[in-house]
């Protein structure tokens, strides 16, 4: 079956507008447009359209959700396999949190106490499982199950200030780098090296042991893996260069 730019719009519940900035940015061309000017989109369109919103529902921006349609190495079905995954992930996270805010309530009624590390347990899991879907292939096949397994115990093993120190280090980290590469630090001066360090103490929060070679292996994957990269880059390109190069500099 065919659409126009309004039908298809009704159908998927999004505006004619919209339908119309993706074809500008080259995100979803109409399959042919009639001599009087009609977009006209067939059957790989309607399925292609499906994927964006499949993808912006996963948070992904427009330019990234472009890049992943028009890899000649992307596959549909695949595609629908990870956010299968993702969107499950997703409904346990959610079943996680209401069960956790139903204990809270009990808890405040007067019934079972609940004990500070039940309090935060959802949220750790969350942190866990986010980490696992997101990068765990790569880093169990740099670092094996057994110490992934146990860096993940160790989240998990947190106090509630444990917790809370871990992210509040994570994101220093990052607006750190920001700055960093915006006023155009060298990775090997005082500032990179002071970053450096504060990764290696965020490391120490799920690593049993450190070592220079591993910290070292893992900022290089920062570059070596888009999805971390996106990660250090999203607010400024260049970060995970940086913090790769900083790391680099500071476990030799």
């Amino acid at each position: 079956m065919e659409y126009t730019v309004k039908l298809l719009a009704d159908l998927a519940g999004i505006t004619p507008r919209t339908l119309r900035w993706y074809d500008k940015m080259g995100l979803l061309k109409p399959a042919r447009v009639t001599e009087a000017g009609y977009r006209i989109y067939g059957p790989r369109e309607v399925d292609r359209l499906q994927d964006i919103l499949f993808y912006r529902e996963l948070g992904l921006e427009l330019s990234a959700i472009r890049r992943i349609l028009d890899d000649p190495s992307f596959n549909r079905q695949s595609a629908l396999q990870s956010h299968l995954a993702e969107l499950e992930s997703r409904k346990n996270h959610l079943e996680d949190l209401i069960l956790t805010v139903r204990k809270t309530i009990d808890d405040i009624e007067g019934g079972t106490k609940m004990s500070d590390r039940e309090k935060f347990e959802t949220f750790k899991r969350r942190v866990v499982a986010a980490n696992e879907e997101q990068y765990g292939r790569e880093i169990r096949k740099k670092y094996g199950d057994e110490a992934v397994d146990r860096s993940n115990a160790n989240i998990l093993a947190l106090t509630e200030a444990e917790y809370q120190q871990w992210k509040d280090l994570g994101e220093e980290i990052i607006t750190a780098l920001t700055h960093a590469v915006e006023n155009g630090e060298n990775p090997t001066g005082a500032e990179g090296q002071r970053i450096a360090a504060l990764h290696r103490r965020w490391l120490s929060y799920s690593w049993e042991a450190y070592t220079p070679q591993a910290h070292a292996g893992l900022g290089q994957l920062y570059t070596a893996d888009e999805r971390f990269t996106a990660y250090y880059d999203k607010a400024v390109p260049g970060c995970a260069a940086f913090l790769r190069d900083a790391i680099s500099a500071y476990t030799k």
